[in-house]
């Protein structure tokens, strides 16, 4: 391959490198985005169960050790667009406080070097690059905030009576903010069932490529994409003050790339895993440590007689946060509830546990006639409580593998959490209920592992993403987070990529 040069290298697709591609385009610069997987192309099978769900196509199919020298899948895609491609599209702003220190139940989350004042800007161009809906006002933590710059996404009729229900109880249900491009429209959203988990079949979910990448190139004949190019190094001039080049690998061929400035977006845990591979930026030691995921729980609520419990089709569309934030009876926080897509018998076949697999055939028999009845009459819903930072759970490397030391923090308010929606569904005359934790799985809100922050002693980046150690190295994805909140970090992490965006404009470029 030998050795090529450009101005700016963008290493990964998803909501970070995506969405510098598109922030960095009008630059006329020459960018190059590298991704390790490839374009995924749209066909019938991107809505089909069978090979999304039970053969997994889409997936990684590398596996991570975890701490008891075992080793797991990952819930991870490498492709361009990357784990947007396969993501539900809730695109929420976190709340106000969750920028500021908490205690919680089982320990404490730290401030951010920012405030939500220094985002929302770029939350308000976030929400308009991804077409989100939602409507202000209406959920009870909303930070303050202009109007959403698109509707929101109506209930279906069964989930619109949902709704009257929660409220009837003294609840405060909200519209979940979706990022869906022109839903219910000719040529756009189609409102389908297939759309949390799935690779849209029209384009017309608002993942990194569609958003991000595609309008990159559109703009800018400077802007290249290359598939299925491998990260493997990063190399540094004899100060290890600035990147010069990263190696890398293509089809089992191996190149080098140099580059005036480097921005890695990688995912919370490969970007932790190529500083790691490269020794670089860890003059703090805290590269790959204070690895956060949220604590969750999906619960399908089976009832066999009522309309309300389904099949809605898209059901993704209710939101609870009543009990995100303290208040007078209970001096810590729990989390978040949302309803969820609809799922399908081979999503639990090919998604669940054994021993959920084996509740589920004593209780609904087998698949695929029984279980399908189960699906077409439950309601799914997630509760995800904040995760804590600690050091020990971390990413490293074994020799050429990724290691994953994980321990779930606060979960006694995760339980809390739980014990409430499960008290609330039965309430609602839901007779069987199956909740499903995801533990070391939950991969896919990986943040936390390269942690920004003023002091470089117990930070990795600055407030502005950048390396402390390394000058003309920035890395965007979710790792800046230094705690996790309890909601969906997808556009936290799109609205600090269009903050960097500016910043480099303003002081890199000039």
């Amino acid at each position: 391959m030998g050795t090529e040069h450009f101005d700016i290298v963008i290493i990964g697709s998803g909501a970070g490198g995506g969405t510098m591609a598109r922030a960095l385009a009008s630059t006329g610069l020459r960018i190059l985005v590298i991704e390790r997987g490839r374009w995924v192309p749209r066909h019938a099978d991107n809505w089909d169960p069978g090979v999304v769900w039970m053969e997994q196509r889409y997936r990684a199919k590398e596996r991570w050790l975890k701490s008891d020298s075992d080793d797991f899948q990952p819930n991870t895609h490498y492709g361009v667009g990357g784990n947007t491609k396969f993501w539900g599209s809730v695109l929420y702003r976190l709340r106000s406080e969750d920028f500021e220190g908490t205690t919680h139940v089982d320990g404490n989350s730290p401030a951010w070097p920012i405030r939500y004042r220094d985002l929302e800007p770029y939350y308000d161009r976030a929400e308009a690059m991804y077409h989100v809906h939602g409507k202000a006002g209406v959920d009870p933590t909303d930070p303050p905030r202009s109007a959403f710059p698109y509707p929101p996404v109506s209930h279906t009729v069964g989930m619109e009576r949902m709704l009257d229900r929660i409220r009837a109880r003294g609840l405060h249900p909200s519209y979940l903010p979706l990022g869906l491009i022109r839903p219910g429209e000719t040529n756009g959203c189609t409102l389908c069932d297939k759309c949390n988990s799935f690779p849209c079949m029209i384009g017309a979910k608002s993942d990194a490529e569609t958003c991000g990448i595609e309008p990159a190139r559109q703009s800018s004949a400077d802007v290249e994409v290359r598939e299925g190019t491998f990260a493997r190094r990063l190399l540094t001039d004899a100060s290890g003050t600035r990147v010069v080049a990263v190696d890398v690998v293509s089809d089992d061929q191996e190149g080098r790339i140099e580059a005036d400035l480097f921005v890695v977006s990688c995912g919370a845990v490969n970007s932790a895993a190529l500083l790691l591979r490269s020794n670089v930026a860890n003059s703090s030691g805290l590269v790959g440590r204070n690895y956060m995921a949220h604590v969750a729980t999906m619960f399908s609520a089976y009832r066999w007689d009522d309309v309300d419990a389904g099949p809605h089709k898209f059901q993704k569309t209710i939101a609870i946060n009543d009990y995100y934030r303290a208040n007078g009876h209970r001096p810590y926080p729990l989390g978040h509830i949302q309803s969820q897509g609809t799922i399908h018998p081979e999503m639990v076949w090919g998604g669940a546990p054994p021993l959920l697999k084996l509740g589920l055939k004593i209780v609904v028999g087998t698949f695929p006639k029984s279980l399908k009845h189960w699906t077409d009459h439950s309601i799914q819903w997630l509760t995800m409580s904040e995760d804590l930072p600690h050091p020990d759970n971390r990413v490293t490397l074994q020799g050429d593998r990724i290691r994953l030391d994980y321990y779930p923090s606060n979960v006694r308010a995760h339980r809390e959490l739980n014990t409430i929606l499960t008290k609330l569904l039965r309430a609602l005359g839901f007779t069987w209920i199956f909740p499903l934790s995801f533990g070391l799985g939950n991969t896919t809100h990986q943040c936390g592992t390269l942690v920004f922050g003023e002091d470089r002693r117990t930070s990795v980046l600055d407030p502005w993403c950048r390396s402390h150690d390394v000058e003309n190295l920035f890395v965007v994805d979710a790792s800046f987070f230094p705690s996790s909140a309890a909601v969906n970090p997808g556009l936290t992490i799109v609205a600090q990529a269009l903050r960097v965006a500016d910043h480099i404009k303003d002081t890199d470029l000039k």
